[in-house]
């Protein structure tokens, strides 16, 4: 699996529409300083989904927006997309190529697709778990990055080591069970709660139903014999 290409449009410096092919095997990326060499690399991040502005070198999300100059007006949206090539399957998708696009708008509005169909954002971070070419995999190293790894506490290097062994997933699909679980058995829980308050109404109106057929059968034990009380008088007056 490889990176075919990146596309960028209204992302930092990339005001137009910019499209960089790429081959197998290394590829390098000169320029002078500003040239934007390092908004490529923001961009590949960004579009993995990465949250952090501070991660992309700037003070809000909404930075990444090219936000206009003297000579052109602001953009109203970035939009970054990659195109991988996955005859490997890497990628768990049945798909020789997989692309994947994130579009920021000024209003603030994120929209993630992966092969031009909507996902969600943990959609794309699942699909790239375990292929070490997530937002923060080791596959991006930045300046100073390999410095830091290197005096990072052990259970963040084993972040690391867990990846690249292609084990992430599982513990994420594990914790993602034992929520799930957990969720069920809560559920259950206000299930037994609910069926307990059931139980106490249905008693409450098993009473009221017992009460309520004693009194209609006094009722009409009552009325029967109020109509023989008034025969009795009606006989009597008869008779006399």
């Amino acid at each position: 699996m490889y990176l075919k290409s990146l596309n960028i449009v209204g992302f930092k410096t990339f005001a137009d529409e910019t499209e960089i092919l790429l081959d197998p095997g290394f590829t390098a990326v000169v320029g002078p300083n500003g040239s934007g060499k390092s908004n490529i690399v923001d961009a590949v991040k960004w579009v993995f989904g990465e949250k952090s502005a501070k991660g992309l070198r700037g003070d809000k999300m909404d930075d990444v927006i090219f936000h206009g100059s003297e000579a052109r007006k602001p953009a109203g949206y970035a939009e970054v997309s990659v195109i991988f090539d996955n005859s490997s399957k890497l990628i768990k998708m049945d798909y020789p190529t997989v692309k994947m696009t994130r579009r920021l708008y000024m209003d603030g509005n994120n929209e993630y697709c992966i092969n031009d169909s909507r996902v969600q954002r943990k959609d794309v971070e699942k699909l790239l778990m375990d292929t070490g070419i997530g937002k923060s995999s080791y596959s991006i190293m930045e300046q100073g990055k390999v410095d830091r790894i290197l005096h990072s506490k052990p259970e963040e290097r084993r972040l690391i080591f867990e990846e690249a062994a292609g084990i992430s997933r599982f513990k994420v699909e594990r914790q993602e069970a034992l929520k799930r679980l957990e969720d069920t058995k809560q559920n259950l829980l206000r299930i037994q709660d609910i069926m307990g308050s059931m139980k106490k109404e249905m008693e409450i109106k098993e009473k009221q139903a017992e009460k309520a057929e004693a009194y209609f059968k006094l009722k009409s034990e009552l009325d029967e014999t109020d109509k023989i009380i008034r025969y009795l008088k009606f006989s009597t007056l008869t008779k006399s």
